[in-house]
């Protein structure tokens, strides 16, 4: 069990780490950065590898980003599998919905308990 600990913190800390060197090195807004990692994600679906490092890094690579554009992928593939070219459209919102909808619901539910404060 400590591993599998040791094995998600390294595979999640190479990927914040990934993210800080490119807030230090590049002039990438975080907004691009953010979108980066979500394609990292897709892409590492798309080619069939996302797996097997999810299979050693467990949740240190499927809770950053990367996990939500896998999410997304894996979806759409599913869903061109079973419903054509209109299942490439809806089938990664599908496979993402619960986690869209808890972000969704959990914002709200944080924005009426605690008050925003403008920046000076």
């Amino acid at each position: 069990m400590l591993l599998t600990y040791l094995q998600v913190f390294l595979v999640g800390g190479a990927v914040c780490m990934l993210g800080q060197l490119l807030i230090n090195l590049t002039k990438m807004t975080s907004a691009k950065i953010l979108v980066t990692f979500l394609l990292i994600g897709v892409l590492l679906e798309a080619i069939g590898v996302f797996d097997e490092i999810k299979d050693f890094a467990h949740a240190g690579i499927t809770i950053p980003i990367t996990g939500f554009g896998s999410t997304l992928a894996k979806g759409a593939i599913e869903g061109v599998e079973k419903e054509g070219l209109l299942g490439a459209l809806t089938g990664g919102m599908k496979a993402a919905a619960a986690g869209l909808s808890s972000a969704i619901f959990f914002g709200f539910v944080i924005s009426l308990i605690f008050k925003a404060k403008t920046k000076v």
